[in-house]
């Protein structure tokens, strides 16, 4: 394996989101989001699907985004962790409905800009750089209940005039930006990729694939705005990553597995592209959809990303014939288990060979700078007689994975940073369980919501922070 040479200037940090590490889910004028909607138990994954309406909150459900860990009234003591560590870069993400409560308001909520510009503020006194989604799977519930969310072209406007605010209030603050969290995610997961709720008897295909054609909208609207805002912005689309594999060289299981990827890739063709691909004709026929798009949709399109990001946990499988009988979850995305590679405690694959081949490919396909903004491994943790939380697992994990970040560097794949995944433990989206561990430092809370909240550093803090202090090239 050759020795992993990052550029000069590369980015290292973390990653989390408002709506898995805030809490304070009412406060500071604060409104609900579809998150906040979403139960721990078994009925989480009904919720998060679409298939159980949810308009009000129920008295025996436990909802693990109301607390979270508290990053809300925290965050000082948090980003002083992640300096600790070296990092240049953190990945967040705002909470739409603490700027908009409802989101159909016509002003902002200042107390909701006056937190966001202290936590980026606070990142720019450790001279970390802040990368901010504006929509991570929380839509304000409002929305939901009186427009339909995405499915109502009304949302292109609400959202923009969103983003416009986030861009003007956060000038100088904020220069690199994701416009939606994994848009892709709202094929696999509805509601909480974007809070779509179905009828009995709906073409649920139509309705994906509308809600995203009014995202895509927006998407590429915001990133106008945000270089008519500032040109030293830069906007990138994000997509849920790791390539398909066949299941085996079966010529229908190579097409299936390119088909999958497809459908995965659609919507970062059209935010990196500027247009819809070729092969959206056929799958929108074979679907039954028809897209209804205004005069200048097309147009809009055009205002394509500066960069490409990217999550990856795992690598998928595909074959001709997979079905919900043998396929399991790795991220809502429905795979094969691949008998050549381990899986986690999770059943995810750990396949680091697997990133090199998806930035690869993104970078074939897409000719922009990458930034891999998700990659980490949900682990139990245990805390040993000595106080201690000896993650040696994670550590393997994260090694392999930087090591072949470094190679597909070295075959030439531009690579603007990378920010692993739940710097600091907090609630899964998957199953809402604080128990799927992911953070370098431990937070003192269990999946019912009880413990002090306390930070603990782990052993893969003081690892990933001689890594940074390396720029890569420490990986022992």
């Amino acid at each position: 394996m050759s020795l992993t040479r990052f550029p000069e200037g590369f980015l290292w940090g973390g990653a989390l989101a408002a709506n898995q590490a805030e809490g304070g889910y009412l406060e500071g004028g604060k409104g609900l989001t579809t998150v906040d909607m979403i139960p721990h138990g078994p009925r989480r994954m009904a919720v998060k699907l679409g298939q159980e309406k949810r308009i009000t909150l129920q008295d025996d459900e436990f909802y693990p985004s109301h607390g979270a860990i508290d990053f809300y009234h925290r965050y000082r003591e948090d980003i002083a962790l992640m300096a600790e560590m070296g990092f240049t870069v953190f990945r967040t993400s705002i909470a739409w409905a603490r700027l908009y409560p409802r989101g159909d308001e016509r002003e902002p909520n200042a107390e909701g800009i006056a937190f966001y510009r202290a936590l980026f503020e606070e990142c720019r006194k450790y001279n970390i750089e802040p990368l901010v989604t504006l929509c991570h799977f929380d839509v304000p519930m409002h929305l939901v209940t009186q427009y339909g969310s995405w499915r109502n072209r009304q949302m292109v406007e609400f959202f923009t005039r969103y983003a416009r605010t986030c861009f003007e209030q956060f000038d100088g603050l904020v220069k690199y930006w994701l416009t939606f969290n994994e848009i892709n995610i709202l094929l696999h997961s509805p509601f909480s990729g974007a809070g779509l709720v179905f009828e009995q008897g709906e073409h649920q295909d139509q309705v994906k694939y509308q809600v995203a054609h009014h995202e895509l909208v927006a998407s590429a609207l915001a990133t106008r705005i945000a270089h008519e805002v500032n040109p030293a912005n830069q906007v990138g689309c994000m997509l849920a990553g790791g390539n398909f594999y066949p299941y085996s060289c079966k010529p229908a299981d190579v097409w299936t597995a390119l088909q999958k990827d497809r459908e995965n890739l659609l919507f970062i063709d059209v935010q990196a592209r500027g247009a819809y691909p070729a092969y959206a004709q056929r799958v929108f026929r074979d679907k039954g959809v028809t897209l209804v798009k205004g005069p200048e949709d097309d147009e809009i399109l055009r205002h394509t990303v500066d960069f490409v990001s990217f999550s990856y946990y795992a690598s998928r499988c595909a074959s001709a014939d997979m079905n919900a009988g043998n396929t399991s979850a790795a991220n809502v995305v429905k795979s094969l288990r691949n008998p050549h590679i381990e899986v986690s405690q999770w059943g995810w694959g750990i396949d680091p060979l697997g990133l090199r081949i998806t930035m690869n490919s993104l970078y074939d396909r897409y000719q922009k700078p990458l930034f891999l903004v998700e990659n980490g491994l949900g682990a139990m943790d245990e805390i040993n007689a000595d106080g201690e939380i000896e993650d040696d697992y994670r550590i393997d994990y994260l090694r392999a994975h930087i090591r072949a970040m470094g190679d597909a560097i070295e075959d030439g794949v531009p690579l603007l940073g990378y920010t692993s995944w739940g710097c600091i433990d907090l609630v899964s989206a998957s199953t809402g369980e604080m128990s799927k561990r992911y953070g370098f430092v431990h937070v003192d809370r269990d999946d019912a919501g009880h413990g002090t909240l306390a930070r603990r550093r782990k052993k893969s803090f003081w690892w990933y922070k001689k890594v940074i202090a390396s720029n890569g090239e420490d990986l022992a």
